[in-house]
């Protein structure tokens, strides 16, 4: 019985996720002495996942936009034709409407924000994270089928490269209850939920005039773009790169905050990622009491040193 990954593509190409979620697949495959193979949508170039160790690919070609239910059906269809017991995802945005209904389909249980390789592999134990990261549970899948879904950045990716049969499966027209009227892309150099370093800012930079402070640190760091809910609400910068409980949640190697108090709502957004840095110029504000490293000054002095500091470290 095989082990079956959904591998997420942006724009025909494998996000990030999907080389990562394939590392933890493989891994898990060679555990329990079975096959990993794979399920995605309109991969534009499936065997660029070969070297993650991918044994099948169903490739389903539709040109059905998002739909969560009918992404789940096509999911679930192709899992079963496959032999699936355990199917393995990312912790998307998608990934989080799409699972729920596959969990129902195929009265599986469902693990989210795994953030490690299973402690137990017979029975399969998982370490999730859980209270808006705050803390730490283990949880036992007792199901015959069983999902889980990995927190972005918290496996790594590994290559273990193998022999990648793949094979196409032309999705039939179905009836969609969403119906689009337009498509706009946001137009984010890097994204933010993949992004490894992600620079956000805050009120504290006092108009959109000043982004060039965030803009040309996350150049330098080569780092996604990211803002506070309020920033984003004043149309300072568009709703894309909004990032918190109720933006985009951000499971980053690094984060750096300037000029962000540090609402709860962002801080429960952002605590997955591994290393939080904060700058503002209020030593009071709650961000500090979560950051890792803090540096209580005006962002408007720091950021510049820090820029050039970091150039001069790059050019060793």
């Amino acid at each position: 019985m095989a082990i079956i990954v959904y591998l997420e593509t942006e724009n025909g190409s494998f996000k990030k996720s999907a080389l990562e979620v394939s590392s933890y697949g493989r891994k898990l495959a060679d555990e329990k002495k079975t096959n990993l193979c794979g399920i995605t949508f309109n991969s534009s170039d499936p065997f660029k996942i070969e070297k993650y160790g991918v044994e099948k690919l169903i490739n389903i070609k539709t040109d059905h936009v998002f739909d969560a239910k009918i992404y789940a059906d096509l999911l679930c269809k192709n899992f079963r034709d496959l032999g699936g017991t355990i199917f393995i995802t990312g912790s998307s945005a998608d990934s989080r409407f799409i699972f729920p209904i596959i969990s129902i389909l195929l009265d599986a249980s469902y693990a989210t924000n795994v953030v490690e390789f299973p402690s137990s592999i017979s029975p399969l134990v998982l370490k999730r994270s859980v209270f808006t990261n705050k803390a730490f549970v283990f949880t036992e899948l007792k199901n015959k089928h069983k999902i889980i879904g990995i927190l972005n950045n918290s496996f790594g990716i590994f290559e273990s490269e193998r022999k990648l049969e793949v094979k196409d499966y032309i999705s039939e027209s179905l009836d969609s209850n969403v119906q689009v009227e337009s498509i706009k892309e946001d137009g984010e150099k890097i994204s933010i939920a993949d992004a490894e370093i992600v620079v956000s800012g805050g009120r504290g930079l006092k108009g959109p005039e000043n982004w060039n402070l965030v803009e040309d640190l996350a150049k330098t760091l080569g780092a996604a773009t990211a803002c506070s809910k309020p920033v984003s609400d004043m149309g300072w910068r568009p709703h894309s790169e909004h990032v918190g409980q109720t933006g985009k949640p951000v499971a980053s190697n690094l984060y750096i905050a300037i000029g962000v108090s540090g609402a709860i709502q962002h801080l429960a957004g952002i605590n997955a990622s591994k290393c939080k840095v904060v700058i503002n110029n209020d030593p009071e504000a709650p961000f500090f009491k979560a950051a890792d490293y803090g540096v209580v000054g005006d962002a408007f002095d720091v950021v510049p040193k820090l820029i050039e500091g970091l150039k001069k470290f790059k050019s060793r």
